[in-house]
C-alpha cells in the first residue's frame, strides 16, 4: 500500500475547533484516519480518543485562551500544519423573534471565534512555510435563507474573512478554503428556534461525515493547487436564491 495515498496528512497536525461532537469530531477521525495528528479544541474539553490526539478546554471567544491552546499543540505535536475553524452557533426563525443573546452569542463564536483562531494559529502555520486553512462555513454564507437572517450575517462573514485571506496569505502557501454545506443532521443549534430533535427536515439533511469527506479531500489536493470554496447539499434540499 501506498501511504501517501492511503494515509495523505501522515505527518501533519490538525487543530480543529468545535471538535467535541458533530461535524468538528467527524472531521478529527477523518483526519486521523489519514494520518494527521489532531487538536480537538472544545469548550468542554472532551473529543474522540483518537490516535495521536490532544482535546483541549478552551472558548473561541477568549483569544488568550485560543492562543494558549494553540501553543499547547504546537509544543505537544512540534507545530501547526492545518486549521479547522468549525466552532460555531446557530439559531433560526424569524429575524424579529430571535433573542438578542442569540445574536450577540452567534456574532462572538462564529465572527469573533474565527478572528480569535486565524490569529492564534497563523503563526504556526507560517512557521512551518506552508498550510491550510479551512472555514466550516455553511450555504448560508453564500445566498440570503428565509429565517436565518442573523446567522445568515455571520456566515457571510466567514465566508468573506477566508475569501480575503486567500490573498493575503497565497504568498506564504497558506491556502484558504471555505467548505459550505446546506443542511446536516447534528445536535447543532438543536432547540434553537425552529430547530427541533425529530423534526421531518432532519432526515434529508446530509451527515457530518459527508461533511468532514469534502474536507479531507480540499486537503488532500496537491500543493499547487488551491479549493477556494466548496458548495454542496442534499439532492432533495431546495434551493434559495
Amino acid at each position: 500500500m501506498n501511504e501517501t495515498v492511503n494515509r495523505p496528512l501522515l505527518g501533519k497536525t490538525a487543530f480543529i475547533t468545535g471538535g467535541s461532537g458533530g461535524i468538528g469530531a467527524a472531521v478529527a477521525d477523518a483526519l486521523s484516519q489519514s494520518g494527521a495528528a489532531v487538536c480537538i479544541v472544545s469548550r468542554s474539553g472532551s473529543g474522540s480518543r483518537l490516535p495521536n490526539s490532544l482535546t483541549v478546554a478552551a472558548d473561541v471567544r477568549d483569544r488568550e485562551a485560543m492562543k494558549g491552546a494553540a501553543a499547547l499543540a504546537a509544543e505537544h505535536f512540534g507545530g501547526i500544519d492545518i486549521v479547522v475553524a468549525n466552532a460555531g452557533v446557530g439559531s433560526w426563525g424569524p429575524f424579529i423573534d430571535t433573542p438578542d443573546s442569540d445574536i450577540q452569542e452567534m456574532t462572538e463564536v462564529n465572527v469573533t471565534g474565527l478572528f480569535h483562531t486565524v490569529e492564534a494559529t497563523l503563526p504556526y502555520l507560517k512557521e512551518r512555510g506552508a498550510g491550510d486553512i479551512i472555514t466550516v462555513a455553511s450555504e448560508a454564507g453564500r445566498r440570503g435563507l428565509p429565517d436565518e437572517a442573523a446567522y445568515v450575517a455571520t456566515k457571510f462573514a466567514q465566508v468573506g474573512f477566508t475569501r480575503s485571506l486567500d490573498h493575503e496569505l497565497r504568498g506564504s502557501s497558506i491556502r484558504c478554503t471555505n467548505i459550505c454545506p446546506g443542511g446536516v443532521a447534528s445536535n447543532f443549534g438543536m432547540g434553537r428556534g425552529l430547530r427541533r430533535p425529530g423534526m421531518p427536515e432532519l432526515e434529508d439533511m446530509m451527515t457530518p461525515a459527508d461533511v468532514a469527506e469534502v474536507v479531507l479531500f480540499a486537503l488532500s489536493r496537491p500543493r499547487h493547487m488551491r479549493i477556494l470554496e466548496v458548495a454542496f447539499r442534499h439532492m432533495s434540499e431546495q434551493s434559495w436564491g
